[in-house]
């Protein structure tokens, strides 16, 4: 029985995050006090006492959402749960490196600070939207921007979930205007999203940028298992080429559907969603409905699933 972690992106954060791991698990303690350190402010209070407006603040949302799948990874582990592959959602390919062993939690909890900076200044607010197109696969998503778009604005696809169900980025008029247009285009809703940037779009450049040295700066050990990897949805062990598909999925649209696809043809049967929420096990269960597919996000959960896993 093949195993993949799964680490959840933006989105899944929630006030209280992680307070409970931090409480009950010694290996989740001392994950919050390392992340803590590596900051110039502690997560763990962000995580456990930041307001749902303090979360939703991309330079914060991203350093708590890993910190707590990080917490929630070290119980896993001293509870002898490991994974046969990993991957993650956008920001949860950060968590991922930390899950494959690759990358240091201080050094992945102050980089994806950085980048959450780094994408919510790339774009002025107000200018960039984006909206999630259900009913539509990925042609007539194309189509849908292509109709949409106007001179000399961005919009493209940024998130493909799932099938009939893909993600939006751009400026913001030409997301409007999309999702005025998406029930002619056959859509079955177009929904805007409260994001606080257009991720994963031509618009991030200035941020993929800045990010650029950074991620050269930074420790890229072994794989102790593969990743699968958001801008291809292929697996991967080799660090240099991790460093780059980070670089590239700032602007790159996330392949989520291929990577779950691709994790199915590699013989994983048992998902495990780690970190905050369980948008990623939905999604799972739309492609995988004979998959067995659990959550850790919480100490409870943590505790069941160390228990079906065993």
């Amino acid at each position: 029985m093949s195993i993949a972690f799964l680490f959840p992106g933006q989105g899944s954060q929630q006030p209280g995050m992680g307070r409970d791991l931090f409480e009950a698990f010694p290996e989740s303690r001392a994950a919050f006090e390392e992340m803590d350190a590596a900051l110039d402010s502690p997560i763990s209070s962000l995580c456990f006492d930041g307001s749902a407006e303090d979360l939703a603040l991309t330079e914060n949302t991203q350093p708590a959402i890993l910190a707590h799948s990080v917490a929630a990874l070290r119980a896993l582990d001293a509870r002898g749960c490991r994974p046969d592959f990993v991957a993650g959602h956008s920001l949860g390919e950060y968590s991922a490196l930390v899950g494959a062993g690759v990358l240091r939690a201080s050094d992945a909890v102050a980089t994806v600070r950085r980048r959450g900076r780094y994408m919510q200044e790339a774009v002025p607010v107000g200018e960039g939207a984006m909206a999630a197109i259900l009913g539509l696969d990925r042609d007539q998503v194309a189509a849908l921007c292509a109709a949409a778009r106007g001179e000399g604005r961005v919009l493209e696809p940024a998130n493909f979930n799932s099938a009939g169900q893909v993600v939006i980025a751009g400026h913001a008029d030409a997301v409007g205007r999309a999702i005025e247009l998406a029930s002619e285009h056959g859509a079955r809703k177009a929904i805007p999203l409260q994001v606080s940037a257009p991720f994963h779009c031509p618009l991030m450049a200035p941020a993929a940028e800045r990010l650029a040295p950074d991620l050269d700066a930074l420790e890229f050990g072994d794989f102790r298992c593969p990743l699968v990897a958001n801008v291809d949805g292929r697996e991967n062990t080799n660090p240099a080429a991790a460093r780059e598909a980070l670089k590239a999925q700032v602007t790159a649209p996330v392949l989520w559907e291929d990577s779950v696809a691709r994790l199915l043809e590699l013989g994983v049967e048992t998902f495990v969603e780690v970190g905050p929420g369980r948008v990623l096990s939905g999604l799972v269960k739309r492609a995988a409905r004979k998959a067995t597919i659990l959550a850790a996000g919480t100490a409870e959960e943590v505790e069941a699933a160390a228990a079906q896993l065993a």
